[in-house]
């Protein structure tokens, strides 16, 4: 008798036009791994390989035929320090790289490959597999790196070797940049498209910054909540006008970067006297919760609409135009789509 599929990994492409389930499923005797590719918006079945063996991180170049490949599961398909380049045009690898610890997160673009280790980040040229720089990081556990996806700018940010702050590199004007983002430590960052904008949240998980990368400066602070939580998903959408971020307490937030939409703000005005920090504060223009659920987000596209995934592969598709609570779109469980 089979055992319930698990998910191991879901994962958005570079532009959110995609996204990987990565499941296993266990037998008597045997186990039955893959992953699948699936349209973001409009949700859409693409297709499904099916392997001897389980990844713990599938990452997709856009819409292409390229996949970077690393083990996982109970029964992984290859080992957890080594990155498999898989072609599935030709159905087969065409490179791997192999490092002496365990590999903590992959992303890429359409030129570069960056691997992240737990200390160390390097980065790879994606056609020919040359190393083109490698980063000291802190301690990185969550493998927290993001790279810009402007053809014209390579831009990557990640946690520099100092709690709480953030190191980008704008590889065009060869120049570095360490940010002082946060009195504790990163728990999860984002660069917009061109790489201009930084959003980072700490461990604390009450506030949400955004930077300007070619400058360090704090160009906006949005309020999360007032309660510890901890941070799963930042995200800007396309044309930066929003910024979405979810966490523990089961609630996605979505805020403005636009001076067209105003933020919420707190009222009682007399408070600001004692607590100005907090009623001055920024909180989110829209909200959708989830129930107690582990969530990934993303704007589809430049409407006003995000797609939250629940790590047990609940997919919800929100409106979130008219600000405030949103309501529930019909849920549809991922695990239950037709495979064709």
């Amino acid at each position: 008798m089979a055992n319930q599929e698990e998910i191991i990994y879901i994962g958005f492409n570079q532009d959110s036009s995609c996204f990987t389930l990565s499941t296993e499923k266990h037998f008597e005797q045997s186990t039955e791994s893959g992953f699948r590719i699936l349209r973001t918006y409009p949700l859409n079945y693409c297709f499904q390989r099916l392997f001897p063996g389980s990844f713990g991180i599938v990452e997709l170049l856009y819409r292409s035929n390229i996949i970077a490949l690393v083990g996982g599961g109970k029964s992984p398909r290859y080992p957890f320090n080594k990155v498999i380049i898989w072609d599935d045009h030709q159905m087969r690898p065409t490179g791997e790289l192999c490092f002496r610890s365990e590999v903590k997160a992959v992303k890429m673009r359409r030129d570069r490959i960056v691997v992240i280790l737990e200390n160390k980040i390097f980065v790879y040229n994606l056609q020919d597999l040359k190393i083109r720089d490698h980063i000291a990081t802190c301690v990185n556990p969550k493998g927290l790196c993001c790279l810009s996806t402007d053809t014209e700018r390579i831009v990557i940010a990640c946690p520099s070797n100092q709690k709480g702050h953030a190191l980008v590199k704008i590889y065009n004007d060869d120049k570095t940049q360490v940010i002082n983002a946060h009195e504790t430590s990163l728990a999860c960052i984002a660069l917009n498209n061109d790489g201009r904008l930084l959003a980072t949240a700490s461990d604390k998980g009450t506030l949400i910054r955004v930077f300007n990368t070619d400058t360090g400066e704090k160009v906006q602070e949005f309020r999360r909540g007032i309660d510890r939580a901890e941070i799963y998903c930042l995200v800007f959408n396309p044309i930066s006008e929003w910024i979405a971020c979810s966490s523990d307490k089961g609630t996605v937030h979505v805020y403005s970067l636009a001076t067209s939409v105003h933020n919420h703000k707190l009222g009682l005005s007399f408070m600001k006297k004692i607590l100005p920090k907090y009623f001055d504060s920024e909180w989110s223009y829209a909200q959708f919760r989830v129930k107690d659920a582990r969530t990934i987000c993303t704007f589809p596209n430049e409407e006003p609409r995000i797609v939250v995934i629940t790590a047990d592969g609940i997919y919800y598709d929100v409106d979130f135009s008219n600000g405030g609570e949103c309501p529930a779109s019909n849920p549809i469980n991922l695990l239950e789509l037709e495979i064709k």
